[in-house]
């Protein structure tokens, strides 16, 4: 490659990757939570709870690395295991402080978002938005 690697649009786009998550990461790490919990809390937005297989599904997380996080977020007292649905599987629902921290995670990720489409205006920010969806697409392979 002769020129910078830096100066890439790929090397811009890790970039901007790395800075979103970290900007995403804060409400985590001052509650002393780590990355892929956001996930977790996010997956259970129903009051009943979801089941261990939806919020795998969700998550996209192997069933010992969700298992990992539920006993993580349990200790914290953020969520309950119990059986969810009419077929009673293994599941979770967020507890009181549980649906607290899920609502600031996505409070920041909506300001986040604002702050962005401000940024760029309303025209710029849908054509980003259809650009990275093709990225996506060409590099999921």
């Amino acid at each position: 490659m002769s020129k910078n690697p830096s100066a890439s649009t790929l090397y811009r786009l890790i970039e901007a990757g790395h800075l979103a998550r970290q900007a995403l990461l804060a409400p985590l790490t001052a509650r002393g939570l780590e990355a892929g919990d956001d996930a977790v809390l996010l997956g259970l937005a129903e009051a009943g709870g979801e089941t261990v297989d939806a919020l795998a599904e969700f998550t996209g997380l192997d069933a010992e690395a969700l298992d990992a996080i539920l006993r993580r977020l349990e200790d914290k007292a953020l969520l309950l295991r119990l059986a969810v649905g009419p077929e009673m599987e293994a599941g979770a629902r967020l507890s009181q402080q549980g649906h607290l921290v899920r609502q600031a995670i996505e409070e920041h990720w909506r300001h986040l978002e604002a702050t962005l489409a401000q940024d760029l205006g309303e025209k710029r920010h849908r054509h980003l938005r259809k650009g990275l969806k093709r990225i996506i697409a060409l590099l999921d392979f």
